[in-house]
This record gives structure tokens, C-alpha cells and sequence, in this order.
């Protein structure tokens, strides 16, 4: 089987690792005949897959709405005799099907979603969901099969494969003091962290409610890390700043070493309202660092709510800060949720699963 992956997304998020991990699996087993990336040529992604010398094609995107590009796409197809075209963005969704509606591409195509969105807000959009070259939804969780309902008129063609993890990319299990000497943290501290873009969904407010309650509680010793960059991060910035709170919550920015700083927590704090899965989750699955997520979205199809993690209630900083008091002064049942939490990721979640499971909807079954 021959199959292009197609993204018009330049960020780097969840989803664009996941185009390279699927990438990796299909090759690793064999599940296909050749493979494509195709991305904007000034994308993360294309930067990634360059460097790991996937066979990946670039293009300078415009819009979601050339023709130019749509026609460039068919004849790609037809050059590379594609068997299936795996779409993996909302403007890639765009010129796919321009370029079969328009100028008669023949490959079968399969969306892949991971937003917990409804799609059903103008014609146009609710057309693009139902027409017929789409062959298959995939969707990351159940929540996000139930946002498309209103949407997509034969539910058949939708189905759930969660999300993926590198399990390779993250043996360190371990912490060895590495954020402690980087931020000149005492070594009797433990670290609380979140690795997370700064946007709405994350609900990095609710995170630092907690933060505000656990610092007066004062339990235990902790400083607050949190990683990534976004277009709220000097809002919550700003927050921490009223609330008092910048001797205890650390910015990192952006880091490219996560598989190196995620093992240094004692605990991660994921706060998301409307998450469809929370990959990160089994990253920290991956390096056994114990969990305390919002019961929100996808999570709960990951968490499983006192065996592998413990889910506190969406928006409610009280809940979240017990949960977290909790097993902070129960090493047993850390011990007890990270190691059912790494057997859980590996019957569920590791590459060659969801590679698998993917495999089967993509090509095993007859696209019609």
C-alpha cells in the first residue's frame, strides 16, 4: 500500500508528532509499500522529517482554497500512486477535496481528527465532513466522534483509535536532579509540573488556583514548573504575578528536551477542560511519573481514575489540590499508578498498537 500523510499545518503539536510516529511504525512494520509526508516546506514537521530523511514533500502554502495548489496535489497523487491520502489538518481537509471534487483525484480519502469541535458552523465546512471521497474519520477519542455527530451524516464512517507515544523517545524513568541545578532548586523540594501549549482549552488559570491552595496548604516542600510557550502565556504570567506566586511557579518557555525534564517531576498536574486525549499524558505514563488530570474530554479514555492516574474535577482548583495532597504523601500509590500506568500505555498506546490499528482501518478493509 502507498500512503501520503497530508498536513497544512506549520505548528508542532501532538498531532504533527503523531504524522512522524505513524510514519516510523508503518515503515518499522511493514505495513506499507512506500509513504509520503507531505507539509509546508516552513513547517516544524517538514524540519523534523527532514531530519530523520523520511521521504517527506514540501509546499509553500497559501490557502486553504487554491486551486493551483489542489490541481499540484492530484498529480502528486497520481505520480506517487497513492493508495490512500491520510489528511491530518482542517486546510489540508480543504485541498484534498477540491482536488477530487474539482479535478477528479481517484484516491480514496481518510480524515484523521483530534479537536473536540463542532464542525457543523456553515455549509461549506458541514460539506467537506459528508463528501463522499471521504472514506473514513478517524478520530482520536470518543468525545471527538460525538462533537462531529451534528455534522456528519453517516456516523459508520466514523471511528475512535487513540492516541500514540514513543516509547524509545522516553527511557528515562528516573529523575537525576537536572531541573534542580538548572533553576537552583533545593534537592528536598519535590517539582509539580504541566507541559502545555498556553491556550484557552488548557486552562493554565485553574493550574495556578491550585498552585495558590497547595502553597498555602504547604503540606510539603514544592516548586511549580511549567513548559511550553503560547499566546496566553504573559496573561497567565500576569496572573501568577497578582496571586503572589512567582517564588513558587517556574516559566521554562519552549523545550526541545522533554524526554530529559519530564522524568524530574514527582508529579504531573494536567488542568485541560476540553482535552481530546492528552498525548503528554502517556508520555508521563512512559517515564512513570505519577498523574492528576481533569475528567475532561478524551482524558478519562487514558486515565484510568484510581489505577493509573486520579481524576479531579474539571475547573475545580479544591479537587485538584486534594487529589495532588494525596498522593504526595502516599508513595505506595504513586508506586501503585505508574507501574499499572506503564502496562497500561504499553497494551494500549505504543507505537506498533495504534500503527496497527491503523493499518487496519486504512487499508485492510476496502475504502468504498
Amino acid at each position: 500500500m502507498r500512503l501520503i500523510q497530508f498536513t497544512a499545518s506549520n505548528g508542532w503539536r501532538g498531532h504533527e508528532q503523531k504524522i512522524i510516529y505513524l510514519y516510523e511504525a508503518f515503515k518499522a512494520e511493514g505495513h506499507v509499500e512506500d509513504q509520503w509526508i507531505v507539509c509546508p516546506i516552513d513547517s516544524e514537521l517538514y524540519r523534523i522529517a527532514t531530519e530523520k530523511e523520511m521521504q517527506v514533500i514540501p509546499f509553500e502554502y497559501k490557502s486553504e482554497y487554491s486551486l493551483s495548489y489542489a490541481k499540484t496535489f492530484k498529480k502528486l497523487a497520481k505520480e506517487k500512486r497513492a493508495t490512500v491520502i491520510f489528511i491530518h489538518s482542517s486546510k489540508a481537509h480543504t485541498l484534498a477535496v477540491l482536488s477530487h471534487f474539482i479535478y477528479g483525484m481517484k484516491v480514496p480519502l481518510v480524515l484523521c481528527r483530534t479537536l473536540i469541535k463542532r464542525v457543523d458552523t456553515n455549509f461549506f465546512r458541514k460539506w467537506k465532513y459528508n463528501y463522499k471521497g471521504i472514506k473514513k474519520i478517524i478520530c482520536v477519542s470518543q468525545p471527538v466522534v460525538e462533537s462531529l455527530k451534528f455534522a456528519v451524516k453517516d456516523h459508520s464512517r466514523l471511528s475512535v483509535i487513540g492516541s500514540v507515544t514513543d516509547i524509545n523517545k522516553f527511557q528515562k524513568q528516573a529523575p537525576t536532579g537536572l531541573l534542580h541545578k538548572e533553576f537552583n532548586i533545593s534537592e528536598d523540594y519535590k517539582l509539580i509540573g504541566n507541559i502545555a501549549e498556553f491556550t484557552g482549552f488548557k486552562d493554565h488559570y485553574t493550574w495556578v488556583d491550585t498552585v495558590e491552595i497547595l502553597a498555602k496548604e504547604n503540606a510539603f516542600k514544592a516548586k511549580y514548573i511549567l513548559v511550553g510557550k503560547g499566546s496566553m502565556e504573559q496573561d497567565i504570567k500576569n496572573y501568577v504575578d497578582e496571586k503572589g506566586l512567582t517564588e513558587h511557579i517556574i516559566f521554562t518557555g519552549f523545550r526541545r528536551d522533554v524526554p530529559e525534564i519530564l522524568p524530574e517531576f514527582d508529579l504531573f498536574l494536567f488542568t485541560s477542560n476540553n482535552e481530546p486525549t492528552g498525548g503528554v499524558l502517556l508520555e508521563s505514563y512512559a517515564c512513570k511519573v505519577s498523574i492528576v488530570a481533569a475528567d475532561a474530554g478524551g482524558i478519562s479514555e487514558v486515565i484510568v481514575d484510581g489505577e493509573t492516574g486520579l481524576l479531579a474535577k474539571v475547573g475545580n482548583p479544591k479537587d485538584f489540590a486534594s487529589k495532588v495532597t494525596l498522593l504526595m504523601n502516599d508513595k505506595a500509590l504513586q508506586d501503585r499508578l505508574t507501574t499499572n500506568g506503564y502496562q497500561y500505555l504499553l497494551d494500549n498506546f505504543t507505537k506498533s498498537v495504534i500503527a496497527k490499528k491503523m493499518f487496519d482501518e486504512l487499508f485492510k478493509h476496502e475504502l468504498r
